[in-house]
């Protein structure tokens, strides 16, 4: 049992993108990860695949999601539901930062390139 004090994203090696592991592997967790992320206007994600189901909820901005060639639009209060293998990207394309919650089945999360390469990721995930 953990009680966690919220820490606020923070700037990581991928431009534009700030992020804080709120729970996972750290906090004792194998098939679940929480993820808060923060994305600067004009800024996306890599391409990328989960070796698990993902689930992002937006809680503020707009932002489109690009899964098989095509975009799909999604504001605050949307809940994107991203299964196991499917690669993706999120960007943000609004004005002000794209704010998400990220929850992911599996800690720590396998995360792969287009190529199926893994890509390291430069949070703890």
């Amino acid at each position: 049992m953990h009680v966690i004090e919220q820490e606020r994203p923070a700037p990581t090696a991928i431009p534009g993108i700030a992020h804080v592991t709120w729970a996972g592997q750290a906090e004792g967790l194998d098939q679940l990860s929480l993820w808060r992320q923060s994305m600067a206007p004009g800024t996306a994600t890599p391409p990328h695949s989960h070796d698990c189901d993902e689930v992002v909820l937006c809680l503020g901005g707009w932002g489109e999601v690009e899964v098989d060639g095509e975009r799909h639009r999604f504001g605050a209060d949307c809940t994107l539901v991203l299964p196991k293998g499917r690669v993706h990207q999120i960007f943000n394309v609004g004005p002000q930062p794209l704010e998400t919650l990220g929850i992911l089945g599996q800690s720590p999360v396998p995360t792969r390139l287009p190529d199926g390469q893994a890509l390291p990721l430069p949070w703890r995930s």
